[in-house]
């Protein structure tokens, strides 16, 4: 439920809110439709502050749009490892930089009195969440690298879910916390935006650019009165006309989206007698899975040892897959030794499932965010995106007596009294119990 608020509702809400609010305050309160800027009450620290600050994430956002509009393209680009590495570069020094420059601006709204006296509640609370957002982000980029690249397959599809108004948090489910707090500190923002001065976002005067040449003329003031309230009549009807198209045409796409479930919400979907009998047999795949799973867990739960497989069944290239005692998948590999050797196929980065297959190197891989991780060891390769390695699993073998013969990870037996022929026969369990 908290999921579904904080990653569906609350950034329709959003920017529901800042489209409506936004409109509304430019037509209500028009004078209060800029920066607000108070470069006349001091000039030092905002030169300081804001430049680094607008540099940093105006570059930042651009390259977020570009990710967002053309994933595909985006992931190209970055498929050049170079390339990868200046774009993370890059990120880190124009975090700072943002950093950096919400510091001045908060010390300098915090320490001159001329500031102090025109900054509001809503002004502070803007500039801790740029300030938690941008330190987020940085920890991101620090923590869990190359997020340029993995972000397009995890936030980018949940960004696309959203806009076409089929929500779709599971992208994002198993990423880690402070990703989370960053999408939502992201929403927040957007909320946040009629309220505050962040709504000179919109106030570009593009419209210097297409107007045409006007000549001003110097007149009395009776006529300058005249003409100002013309002025004020024609601006106002152009805001007014220009605010009720934009509502319009949001109104419009948000009832093309949301036309059918709300229809649904209410009365109900209406399905054919085939669309009943495939749902209802889905519905039943489902439990059925369901059950199963619930059954492996009560077997895993009642046993000390899970079956593996026969032991000479077991490849030193292609390991076998199986679940382990907390129903997370383990992968079994032979070693050089002839003993088994058990580890866990769950990548420490961010939970995707390794690779089976043991390249020339004695690797396995994560395809998620490419980390290479030794069988034998469990570590990762240098650089890799996950730093901890893959825990080894305790294992035993059993002859055909049902007696322990060795038991692992590491063999206390050593294999000295194991013959070939008894190899042959044995059995690989995973145990409870540490080797």
């Amino acid at each position: 439920m908290l999921d579904s608020f904080l990653y569906v509702a609350l950034p329709y809400l959003a920017v529901t809110i800042c489209i409506a609010g936004s409109i509304y305050r430019i037509r209500r309160e028009p004078i209060t439709y800029s920066a607000l800027s108070s470069q006349f009450l001091e000039n030092n620290g905002l030169l300081w502050g804001s430049l680094p600050w607008h540099i940093g994430i105006i570059v930042i956002i651009l390259a977020h749009a570009l990710a967002f509009l053309c994933p595909g393209l985006w992931q190209q680009i970055l498929s050049v490892r170079a390339v990868l590495l200046v774009v993370e570069v890059c990120g880190y020094g124009l975090s700072i930089l943002c950093i950096l420059g919400l510091v001045v601006l908060a010390v300098r709204r915090l320490t001159s009195p001329r500031i102090q006296a025109v900054t509001t509640a809503m002004d502070l609370v803007v500039l801790l969440l740029l300030i938690l957002q941008v330190g987020c982000g940085l920890m991101i980029a620090v923590q869990y690298r190359w997020g340029s690249l993995w972000s397009v397959g995890t936030t980018c599809q949940y960004l696309w879910s959203l806009a076409l108004f089929q929500p779709d948090i599971s992208y994002i489910q198993d990423l880690p916390h402070a990703v989370k707090g960053h999408i939502v500190g992201a929403w927040l923002l957007i909320l946040v935006v009629p309220f505050s001065r962040l709504i000179h976002m919109f106030s570009v005067p593009l419209s210097y650019l297409t107007r045409p040449p006007q000549n001003v003329i110097w007149t009395n003031p009776r006529r300058a009165e005249a003409a100002g309230e013309v002025f004020v009549k024609e601006e106002s009807r152009r805001h007014f006309v220009l605010a009720a198209g934009g509502i319009a045409f949001g109104g419009f796409l948000l009832l093309i989206g949301t036309f059918d479930k709300i229809f649904n919400f209410f009365f109900g979907p209406r399905l054919s007698a085939a669309e009943e009998t495939k749902l209802m047999q889905h519905k039943l795949e489902r439990l059925k899975i369901t059950a199963e799973q619930r059954s492996l867990e009560l077997e895993r739960r009642e046993s000390r040892f899970i079956f593996i497989a026969d032991l000479k069944d077991l490849s030193d290239t292609e390991g076998k897959y199986f679940i382990d005692f907390s129903m997370q998948p383990g992968i079994a590999f032979k070693g050089e030794n002839g003993l088994p050797i058990l580890i866990s196929a769950k990548c420490t980065h961010l939970g995707c499932t390794v690779g089976n297959r043991r390249d020339a190197e004695g690797r396995i891989l994560c395809p998620c965010h490419v980390s290479y991780f030794d069988v034998v060891t469990g570590k990762p390769n240098e650089g890799a995106p996950a730093k901890a390695p893959l825990p080894h699993l305790g294992w035993i073998l059993m002859n055909s007596k049902d007696q322990v013969i060795a038991r692992g990870p590491h063999d206390k037996t050593g294999g000295v009294n194991l013959s070939a022929q008894t190899l042959a026969d044995a059995r690989v369990f995973v145990t409870r119990e540490e080797g």
